[in-house]
């Protein structure tokens, strides 16, 4: 069997024990990233099983149609928006997942992460004592005890970033199109309208998924009613935020820092104009990236491998494709 593997990134499987299961089978481990049809379509000719890694590489009917030996794909995690699965189904490719995984934790331990990164400016005093400076201007000013946290989405990994800045004795606000009192509630957070969300606290995080609703949530006009000075930090996915109006937000000071996961490009380009901000920290997507997440995501992979080498595939979100 011919198995492509996309995307990984930090060259993870290899070493996990599970990886043995491949013996025997002809693998290909991608740890680069395209996005090139030509460049996908050339990698992936003799392909007959891939694996993805969520939604890294989007996979759609113009490259699905240049693969004619493709007849299985594996995706970790539960979903991914940029796999055509219509595509898939139209040419009886059945695609396995492996589940959500735990996901949550880390995620919501990464946003805390560069909340606090965030408050005490860490990034920009980290970066000066690598140079060999010591202080740089009154730096790291915010103490987040008795601030307000504004939650935009209060689900699973809202709710556990509610439970940390009640830990830090935080105001936790929060506000989702379908938030409950009930709900807000049994989080520790109140709930409130956005706009009062924006205009009041000194942390806004966002917690959404990316959907037609979401997309572009925070443009230009709600950057004009954010609390002026206030951090935002984004775990979710980039184009929740409109970036453009994020940059300009952050250029006149409106916005006091971001705190960045997720892009609307990724990997982020080279000389992106975010790279140049010092009022910005930045991560390269590290949500769920930790080795006990990827051992998971693998194992189901190659379980999902076997399963369908014996005929009997498992977790099929397309079950119309083995019609």
């Amino acid at each position: 069997m011919k198995i492509s593997i996309l995307d990984d990134y930090q060259d993870v499987i290899r070493t996990l024990a599970c990886f043995s299961k491949l013996a025997g089978h002809d693998v290909t481990v991608w740890n680069d990233h395209t996005t090139d049809t030509d460049v996908l379509a050339e990698r992936l000719k003799d392909t007959e099983a891939l694996v993805l890694i969520r939604e890294r590489t989007p996979i759609r009917a113009p490259l699905i149609e240049r693969l004619p030996k493709l007849k299985f794909m594996v995706l970790t995690g539960l979903r991914a928006p940029s796999l055509d699965l219509a595509a898939c189904s139209a040419r009886r490719i059945p695609v396995s997942n492996t589940g959500a995984g735990n996901t949550n934790a880390p995620t919501a331990e990464l946003s805390w992460l560069l909340i606090l990164a965030a408050a005490r400016d860490f990034a920009k005093a980290e970066r000066g004592m690598r140079a060999g400076r010591w202080h740089d201007g009154l730096a790291g000013g915010m103490i987040l005890e008795g601030k307000r946290l504004g939650l935009l989405g209060l689900g699973k990994l809202g709710a556990r970033v509610a439970r940390y800045g009640l830990a830090f004795g935080m105001d936790v606000v929060a506000w989702s199109q379908n938030l409950t009192a009930e709900r807000a509630a049994a989080a520790g957070a109140h709930p409130v309208s956005k706009e009062v969300l924006l205009e009041t606290s000194d942390v806004v995080s966002i917690h959404l998924v990316l959907s037609e609703r979401t997309r572009g949530l925070l443009g230009a006009a709600e950057f004009a009613r954010i609390k002026p000075g206030a951090i935002l930090v984004n775990t979710s996915r980039g184009p929740i935020v409109d970036e453009g109006a994020m940059l300009e937000a952050l250029k006149s000071a409106r916005l006091g820092h971001a705190a960045l996961d997720v892009y609307d490009q990724e990997p982020l380009p080279a000389g992106h104009a975010l790279r140049a901000l010092d009022n910005v920290t930045l991560s390269p997507h590290l949500g769920y990236v930790s080795e006990d997440v990827f051992r998971v995501f693998y194992q189901g992979a190659l379980e999902d491998i076997e399963a369908w080498l014996d005929g009997a595939p498992i977790r099929v979100m397309n079950p119309e494709a083995l019609a």
